[in-house]
């Protein structure tokens, strides 16, 4: 490992050498490819009156509101702790509470430096995804909630990225949907960005955008990104729930990475999106906890199977390893990493995975991932430091608490 905590070489060397760690069974570190962070908020409290993923964005609009750079720094630093603690070493925060409720300006992007130092006093690797939110539906201006999200135009958009590049060590860019920008908007925002940074966007999450895009453009969301040139390798496709073949065939030419959150997608009753026929076509898959409902990085990898199974009805749709590339190399992609964890010149990120407990004992090594959870990993590394050790940061922090104190504060 070198300075900066990357994988220099790997060797068969054996002989133990002063510092040196000795582990067990370990995974490449996971890169959640897709967070809100305070979406964490909402857990245990949106389910039991029914509704639709429509109903539970009112409530998330509660939630955003009551935001302000101290709460949000201290709720950030939890949910990161309770990421680490299962399995994620990378995270790209879809962030666009950018603003005051009434949509005034912080001094000094204030909320953007609250997540970035959150992260840093954690430990865990971020790309903060910077996201243009100029309108609240195609045709509709932002409600009285959405306001703090929006920069009026995407020039503005872009001179406020800009400036926050100076400030934020790994910044990407995010177009939070079709629904939120118009397509000039779109193609100047891709046009203006620097052509090496990470670009992600929520896609086809639900037929009613499809359906407005259809009526309104008279394509599909996919082709509509493809008509402004946004389909390229660098673009994280979020969701990518309800896509027809041709949608699925652009996404696939185009080397689109694809990042599913199953968790999310289940508990919002989204529905399954065709993530054998997408990685088949040609995209690259990852995964996002997203709304963080549940933060469980092995459940999420599991989950990306399951889903499959209920969709298609058979098993092993995708191998193991399949889904291990998928939450490690392919998370990291997302997020901007020219290299993978635990490969020559990549992260030297890994989660140290339990084979002796009640969940695990048994399990074949290479099928760990379909019988563990978050709570069989012993260590997580992150630069090759030990940052979590049976489920405590290296700070002597537990996430529980942090998570309890936190909290109180949306109470």
């Amino acid at each position: 490992m070198d300075a900066e905590g990357m994988v220099a070489s790997i060797t068969a060397d054996t002989d133990a050498r002063t510092g040196d760690i000795s582990l067990g069974t370990v995974l490449p570190g996971v890169g959640n490819a897709h967070s809100h962070a305070f979406h964490r908020v909402l857990r245990g409290r949106t389910h039991a009156d029914g509704g639709d993923f429509w109903i539970w964005r009112r409530q998330m609009y509660g939630a955003a509101g009551r935001l302000d750079p101290e709460n949000y720094h201290e709720l950030a630093r939890a949910v990161f702790a309770e990421m680490l603690a299962a399995g994620y070493t990378a995270v790209g925060e879809f962030h666009y509470a950018h603003h005051r409720p009434d949509g005034s300006h912080y001094a000094a992007h204030d909320m953007e430096e609250a997540l970035s130092a959150a992260a840093a006093d954690i430990g865990i690797r971020l790309t903060l995804l910077d996201t243009a939110y100029l309108h609240g539906g195609i045709g509709q201006p932002l409600s009285r909630e959405q306001t703090r999200f929006g920069d009026d135009t995407a020039e503005r958009y872009l001179d406020r990225w800009f400036e926050l590049r100076r400030r934020i060590p790994r910044l990407g860019a995010a177009l939070h949907s079709v629904r939120a920008l118009t397509p000039d908007e779109i193609s100047r925002i891709v046009d203006g960005l620097p052509p090496d940074v990470p670009l992600h966007i929520h896609l086809s999450e639900q037929p009613a955008e499809n359906e407005a895009s259809l009526a309104t453009y008279g394509v599909t969301p996919t082709e509509l990104l493809a008509e402004r040139g946004a389909l390229s390798s660098r673009l994280s496709a979020v969701h990518a729930t309800h896509l027809t073949d041709r949608d699925i065939e652009l996404l696939g030419a185009a080397g689109v990475s694809i990042v599913m959150c199953p968790t999310t997608e289940a508990d919002l009753g989204d529905g399954i999106g065709p993530a054998r026929a997408l990685k088949d076509a040609g995209a690259t898959l990852a995964l996002g906890s997203d709304q963080n409902a549940v933060v469980d990085a092995v459940l999420e990898m599991r989950s990306l199977e399951m889903q499959e199974r209920l969709a298609s009805g058979a098993r092993g749709r995708f191998s193991p390893a399949e889904v291990i590339l998928a939450a490690g190399a392919g998370g990291y992609r997302s997020l901007g990493w020219a290299q993978s964890p635990l490969e020559p010149g990549g992260p030297a990120d890994l989660i140290e995975v339990r084979t002796d407990s009640m969940r695990t004992v048994g399990s074949a090594p290479e099928q760990l991932i379909f019988a563990a959870t978050a709570s069989d990993l012993t260590r997580v590394i992150v630069g090759g430091q030990v940052v979590v050790s049976d489920g405590v940061l290296a700070s002597g922090e537990e996430p529980a608490y942090m998570l309890a104190r936190s909290l109180e504060a949306f109470s």
